[in-house]
């Protein structure tokens, strides 16, 4: 979002934190290919790209807060969907006669749509997610919250192929298992509203690789990781409003476990193994304060708040005035649909735990780590034609500080979050800044019943440096500009297109190491090449572009309504161009060599990805 990486966004569902919303995560810095979440059941999204809410805590790019359906407190129904890559099962109704329930349950089945395609990985995912809303009085409400995650990749062995051999020579077998459940009681007391929410997050991640995938012998073990994180949270709110003023105070304590035991075949050690064992718990607290403001002809709204955050990890980190969050944002209708806006913000976040749970002989080697932040300005205009076309722009300028470096690569750890695995558990300094600055417009057309389109436009750069001695030199993230288009036209006789349009600019990558990638050792080590991080992010990739088409026929019968769709994915066949890879033929070219300096001949694989997808699916709702 907005030039920051994937582990700078944070998720709320219904008021209880979600750390991850994705499958097949990668530990350290969020992120994922599929959604967790059933869009079914959502009933509405705020979307935060600057002056977060001061009780939404740990945001340095968005905060994605969005509230799901109540369960019908009158009358079951259901949903069944049979797809390409899933199958899945919602509903909701009562349980009792003020008691409502609200859920969905989905099994995929991507490893046989990706064995058809000829892919070395075959993913499998299920989820599910449940609410259960009770109004025990008049003015008291209790909402039980779960959502559970369970991924397992398996490696395909037997697809052969240049790019599918590179694949297989360092992918591991991945399994994870993640599950958020909480609970929010509220008390609607008049003009005040008290609310007391207690939840608990879990994620076990597991990783096992052997060289040539054999698991026959212990001497071809490459990694056997299992890294679980947990947090628990309670906290309290009250909210008040009195007149043209809303006023929310609060509180929360949290708790988080970490540990982490790591078998790893590592280059450039003494003993051919790493045995790493790790084990925290940190003990956390937060203190908000918001007020926000309304006119009494609605022109003009403003809003500020302040947030202090604080652990007994370090004493640096247990000042909560350290870790002071200011923000405020005001907003103003200068004629007939147009508005001006501006917001400004200062947010912490704590850095990952793999990176302070890290130990070298016993001892937490990045205890100097300081809380991430960032300082968030933006201005922009708004236009409405009544509800039905909606047009924004606004600038952004965001400066970053105390962003942990990799001692050893020299690179920021928010830049390494692009791959499978796990990252920051690694020695770490707080010394790197960043900045990200560019224009965003978005825009917002609808005819009710008829059309609905929205689009948005992102033009930004995205740079970082060491330390504020060094330049700035792009990030990972700077592709520079990020387009979405989507749109659905109802037609007569129940029958509706919708197509979507994404585009990205290049991404930038870094070159290899040849001279260390082909030495046996290390190759050996971990099957894959090593960067070159010297000439860190020094190429670029093409942009890509995607176009995605779906046309559904609805019918409708006296207790239930069958659907029929045909979803077309990359329709235009676009090719996503990755590096060229470089790969060991597993030829040694100086077998008299000592050990030490013998090396794999080398060769480059050419990395180009994308095929039109077509999916048939049947969705039942009765």
């Amino acid at each position: 979002v907005r030039g920051g990486g994937p582990s700078e966004n944070v998720f709320y569902m219904d008021g209880i934190e979600i750390p991850n919303i994705n499958h097949f995560a990668t530990q350290g810095a969020s992120g994922g290919p599929v959604s967790i979440v059933n869009a079914d059941l959502v009933r509405e999204i705020s979307f935060y790209t600057g002056a977060f809410p001061a009780d939404r805590a740990g945001a340095l790019s968005s905060v994605l807060d969005f509230r799901l359906r109540d369960g019908d407190p009158e009358k079951h129904s259901f949903k069944a969907t049979l797809g390409a890559s899933e199958v899945s099962l919602s509903g909701n109704g009562p349980l009792s006669e003020r008691t409502t329930y609200l859920f969905s349950v989905r099994q995929s089945y991507l490893q046989l749509l990706f064995k058809m395609l000829g892919l070395p990985f075959l993913p499998n995912y299920i989820d599910a997610q449940i609410k259960i809303k009770s109004k025990l009085s008049a003015r008291d409400e209790l909402t039980v919250l779960g959502l559970t995650g369970i991924d397992n990749m398996r490696l395909n062995t037997d697809e052969k192929g240049e790019e599918a051999e590179y694949l297989l020579s360092y992918l591991p077998r991945i399994r994870q298992e993640t599950f958020t459940v909480g609970a929010v009681y509220r008390h609607y007391a008049g003009q005040h509203t008290q609310s007391v929410s207690l939840s608990h997050n879990y994620l076990n991640n597991r990783n096992l690789k052997y060289r040539d995938n054999d698991a026959s012998s212990d001497e071809n073990l490459m990694l056997r990781l299992r890294s679980v994180e947990q947090k628990t949270t309670l906290r309290g709110e009250n909210r008040s409003w009195l007149g043209r003023w809303t006023l929310t105070e609060g509180a929360e304590l949290n708790y988080r476990r970490y540990t982490n035991r790591t078998l790893q075949r590592l280059y450039g050690r003494e003993t051919d193994f790493s045995d790493y064992d790790t084990r925290l718990g940190i003990a956390g607290w937060g203190l908000f304060f918001t007020a926000a403001y309304e006119s009494s002809d609605k022109r003009f709204t403003a809003s500020a708040g302040l947030r202090a955050d604080g652990c007994d990890y370090s004493g640096r980190m247990a000042r909560v005035w350290r870790q002071l969050s200011p923000r405020a944002s005001v907003s103003y209708a200068v004629g007939p649909g147009w508005s001006v806006s501006g917001s400004a913000g200062l947010y912490c976040q704590l850095p990952p735990y793999t990176a302070l749970g890290f130990k070298e002989e016993d001892a937490l080697v990045n205890r100097s780590l300081d809380y991430m932040r960032v300082g968030v300005f933006s201005a922009g205009v708004d236009w409405r034609l009544r509800d039905r076309l909606i047009v924004s722009v606004e600038g952004f300028y965001k400066l970053y500080g105390d962003i942990p470096l990799s001692v050893a690569d020299g690179i920021p750890l928010s830049c390494k979050g692009n791959d499978y695995g796990v990252v920051g558990n690694e020695e770490l300094r707080s010394s790197a800044e960043g900045r990200s600055y560019g224009v965003e417009a978005m825009a917002r057309w609808q005819i009710p019943g008829k059309v609905n389109l929205v689009g948005s436009v992102t033009l930004f750069r995205s740079e970082y440096r060491r330390d504020s001695a060094a330049p700035y030199i792009v990030s990972a993230w700077d592709s520079r500009f990020v387009v979405n288009l989507s749109g659905t036209y109802d037609l007569p006789r129940s029958w509706s297109v919708g197509a979507r349009l994404s585009a990205v600019g290049g991404t930038p990558y870094t070159s290899y190491d040849v001279g260390k990638s082909s030495l046996v050792e290390a190759w050996n080590a971990q099957g894959r090449p090593y960067y070159d991080y010297a000439r860190y992010n020094d190429g670029r990739l093409d942009a890509f572009a995607q176009l995605d088409l779906r046309i559904d026929k609805t019918f409708y019968f006296r207790h239930c309504m069958l659907g029929l769709y045909i979803d077309l994915q990359n329709v235009t066949g676009s090719k996503l161009r990755q590096p060229d890879v470089l790969m060991s033929t597993g030829v040694v070219e100086n077998p008299e060599a000592p050990a030490a300096e013998q090396r794999y001949r080398m060769k480059y694989i050419r990395q180009e990805s994308g095929t039109l997808i077509p999916t048939l699916g049947i969705t039942v709702e009765f």
